[in-house]
C-alpha cells in the first residue's frame, strides 16, 4: 500500500483518538503516505500529526449532504491515485467521497446503510461493551474480526504485557516553540510566567460542563498559592459566556474564548504549565502535547475516553446514574459535576504547580 486516505471524525477529540491508527498504519506499511479529509474545524489538529502528509479541509455542513460539493472533491482526488481509503465516522454521508473517487480498497464500520460504498466492513461493537475509542479505530488497520495483537495501555496492560502483546500508541501532536512564542506576543502573555489553561465548555452539551463557580473558585486559590501564575480560558466562540462567567467571579482569569483559532489555542496549550478541563477536544489536545492537566468528567466515561497521558489526572465522582452520556441531567440535578469539588481539583493542580517551580 503506497497512498491511503482517511476520512477523519467531525470531533476533535475523536479525531486525536484516531491518531493510533495511523501511527500503526505507517508501522505497517513504512512507505505509506496518509492523507486525509477532515472538517475545518478539526484539520489543524490533523495538520500537527506527523503520520499526516496532507489534509483536505472541508467546508461541508453538518447534517447536509450536499452532493455537487462532495463530488467536486471526489473528482479532485481521483487522480492522486489512492490504493485504500479508512472511512471513520459511521455515517452514509462520510463514504460517499472515497467512492466517488474510485478508491478500490474502502475500509470502514458498518454504520447506516453503507453497504456498496464502503467493501471491507468491520462489525459494530455492541453498545454495552464498547472498547476504547482509540481501540475501535486502531482495529481498522487489521481484517475484520481479527485478533488484535495490541492492547490499551489502560486496560490490562500488564496482564497481557507478559504474553507478548504491544501495547496501543497514544495520540501524540507536534507542538512549535516558536508558534507558541508568537501566539503569547498577539495576546501580551509572558512566556517566562507560568500559564494555566482552563477549558470550560464542551461542545457535547452542558452535562459534561463543569460549573463557572467551580473554575472560578479553582481560579481564587491560585491566586492565592501562586500569584505570578497567569490564567486563561480557551474555547470557542460559544464557550464565551462560560468562560466570562468564570472571569466575572475570578478577575484573575482571561476569558480568550472566541478569540484564537484552533491552532493558536494548540500553541498556547503547548506551553501551559497545567491545564483544568472539562471531557473535550482541548482536553484531548492538552493529553496529546503532555500537558499536565487535571480532567473533569460528569455524565461520560474516562474508561472509554480517557485523557491518554501519564501526566494526566482524572476527576470524577461515579455516582450511581453516571455515566449516563446524556447531553442534559436527565435527573436535572447535575450532581456528578456540583458536587466535584473545587478543593478537589485544586489538590490536584497546586501538585503540578508546585513541579513546574
Amino acid at each position: 500500500m503506497r497512498r491511503a486516505l482517511v476520512t477523519a471524525p467531525n470531533w476533535i477529540g475523536d479525531a486525536l483518538m484516531a491518531h493510533p491508527l495511523f501511527t500503526l498504519l505507517k508501522k505497517l506499511h513504512p512507505r505509506i503516505a496518509i492523507d486525509a479529509i477532515a472538517p475545518a474545524w478539526v484539520a489543524p489538529v490533523l495538520e500537527r500529526m506527523p503520520e499526516i502528509r496532507d489534509v483536505y479541509a472541508t467546508d461541508l455542513a453538518h447534517g447536509k449532504l450536499q452532493l455537487l460539493r462532495r463530488w467536486q472533491l471526489a473528482s479532485d482526488l481521483r487522480d492522486v491515485g489512492y490504493d485504500a481509503a479508512y472511512v471513520l465516522p459511521n455515517s452514509m454521508k462520510s463514504a460517499l467521497i472515497p467512492w466517488m473517487a474510485g478508491i478500490n480498497l474502502r475500509i470502514g464500520y458498518k454504520g447506516e446503510n453503507r453497504f456498496g460504498l464502503l467493501n471491507v466492513r468491520h462489525a459494530n461493537p455492541p453498545k454495552t461493551d464498547r472498547p476504547p475509542m482509540t481501540v475501535h479505530y486502531a482495529a481498522l488497520a487489521y481484517e475484520p474480526n481479527a485478533k488484535l495483537p495490541f492492547v490499551d495501555r489502560h486496560v490490562q496492560a500488564e496482564a497481557t504485557a507478559k504474553e507478548g502483546a504491544q501495547i496501543m500508541p497514544v495520540p501524540r501532536l507536534e507542538s512549535d516553540p516558536n508558534e507558541a512564542a508568537r501566539v503569547s506576543a498577539r495576546f501580551n502573555l509572558d512566556t517566562r510566567t507560568p500559564l494555566v489553561v482552563f477549558c470550560p465548555g464542551a461542545e457535547y452539551g452542558p452535562a459534561k460542563r463543569w460549573p463557572p463557580k467551580h473554575f472560578a473558585s479553582v481560579a481564587q486559590f491560585v491566586a492565592q498559592s501562586f500569584p505570578y501564575a497567569r490564567i486563561v480560558a480557551l474555547g470557542s466562540k460559544k464557550d464565551t459566556p462560560v468562560a466570562q462567567a468564570i472571569a466575572d467571579r475570578a478577575p484573575n482569569v482571561r476569558n480568550l474564548c472566541g478569540q484564537t483559532s484552533l491552532g493558536e489555542a494548540c500553541a498556547l496549550i503547548s506551553r501551559a504549565s497545567a491545564v483544568v478541563t472539562n471531557d473535550s477536544g482541548l482536553m484531548h489536545i492538552a493529553a496529546a502535547l503532555r500537558r499536565p492537566l487535571v480532567a473533569v468528567y460528569g455524565s461520560t466515561d474516562p474508561r472509554h475516553t480517557p485523557p491518554l497521558s501519564d501526566l494526566a489526572k482524572v476527576q470524577w465522582l461515579h455516582l450511581e446514574c453516571s455515566p449516563c452520556f446524556a447531553r442534559e441531567c436527565p435527573l436535572g440535578h447535575l450532581n456528578c459535576l456540583r458536587e466535584l469539588s473545587a478543593e478537589q481539583v485544586f489538590g490536584d493542580l497546586r501538585g503540578m504547580l508546585l513541579a513546574h517551580r
